[in-house]
């Protein structure tokens, strides 16, 4: 099947025989063409199928009610339902939203910003890459009057918006309900400590378990287990320990929680009688694992559209000076069969 080329006003000129600029300006409703040659113009534009080029018209003007977005992984659950809940509010607001992904690389963020720069958005949403780098490219986008909001992974040395979680008191949550179970060995996997969320997440572990008067071990933190695989690896680390964990806080995501979990099973380790498992996110697929996984629950879809909000209530699209403030929601532990001893 042949594509069929897209029309564009330098065809409907060639039809009617007039200048291109004529067409322009007639779709754009100027009242430098009369209105007969407007109404040919028009009439030739709905035969020959004429779809005007919204962005490019934008650009033209000035103006692109667009945001664009970056974030590590659109496949985790907490990052897609983080857009689909600014697509929700940019979408009553007549706003369009671009997508990028910057698969936790830090080149590759900084590809995505300078695209979205160079597409004139009018706001770029943002949760850093793991990979550690400069944030020269968002400094950036606030010298290109750009707005910025960023969230979760954020860069606390760049005065902008800021939504993010509370989540020390989400780890310190995590590991007090391990230790009301009676778990008395709680190993944490870590993920990269030049993140702020990751480094906040190992000092509520800490914060717990000073405050129930358990020892702070080395050998019982491992750090960058942050995907299914590493955690894998430092899971069979943990339990061939002289005297291994009786619980493991996987404070990085639930896939990690989920590579706990499959070498706990293989290994023939009953959870969460010989082993407690929390994990972090609740991605969908810890209600239906056996047995179903603790996890926290960054309430993401509600954040997302406190993320747009943000936008159109209090930075909206003038020239003006803002006041950047951060705003944290408060995650909520979700406990299940691998924490809940019988």
């Amino acid at each position: 099947m042949v594509r069929q080329k897209r029309t564009t006003i330098y065809d409907i000129a060639e039809r009617l025989n007039i200048a291109a600029s004529s067409v322009s300006r007639a779709l754009n409703n100027s009242s430098k063409v009369n209105a007969a040659t407007k109404a040919l113009i028009l009439k030739t534009a709905a035969e020959m199928n004429y779809q005007q080029n919204a962005m490019a018209s934008n650009l033209r003007k000035g103006s692109n009610p667009t945001i664009g977005v970056v974030v590590p992984r659109i496949n985790q659950d907490f990052f897609s339902n983080i857009i689909a809940g600014i697509e929700d509010i940019t979408y009553k607001n007549g706003y369009n939203l671009i997508i990028c992904q910057s698969n936790e690389l830090h080149a590759r963020e900084v590809d995505c910003v300078n695209a979205l720069v160079n597409q004139h958005v009018n706001c770029i949403i943002i949760s850093v890459a793991a990979e550690p780098g400069s944030y020269e490219h968002l400094q950036q986008v606030l010298d290109h009057q750009i707005r910025l909001i960023q969230f979760d992974r954020v860069i606390d040395e760049l005065d902008t918006f800021k939504v993010i979680n509370d989540n020390e008191r989400a780890s310190f949550n995590a590991v007090s309900h391990l230790i009301k179970q009676g778990y008395k060995r709680i190993a944490l996997l870590e993920g990269p400590q030049n993140l702020d969320i990751f480094r906040q997440r190992k000092e509520g572990y800490l914060s717990a378990l000073r405050k129930h008067g358990f020892p702070v071990l080395d050998e019982l933190m491992c750090e960058n287990a942050w995907t299914k695989e590493l955690s894998a690896s430092a899971t069979k680390q943990l339990l061939g320990l002289a005297v291994p964990p009786d619980a493991i806080f996987a404070s990085t995501s639930d896939f990690s929680a989920l590579g706990v979990l499959e070498v706990a099973t293989n290994m023939g380790i009953m959870v969460p009688d010989q082993l407690g498992i929390c994990g972090y996110s609740n991605e969908p697929f810890t209600e239906i694992t056996s047995p179903s996984i603790t996890t926290i629950d960054q309430y993401s879809f509600s954040m997302g559209k406190t993320i747009a909000n943000l936008f159109f209530q209090e930075m909206g699209d003038s020239d003006q000076q803002i006041e950047p403030k951060v705003m944290s929601i408060k995650p909520k532990l979700i406990t299940r069969e691998s924490t809940n001893k019988k």
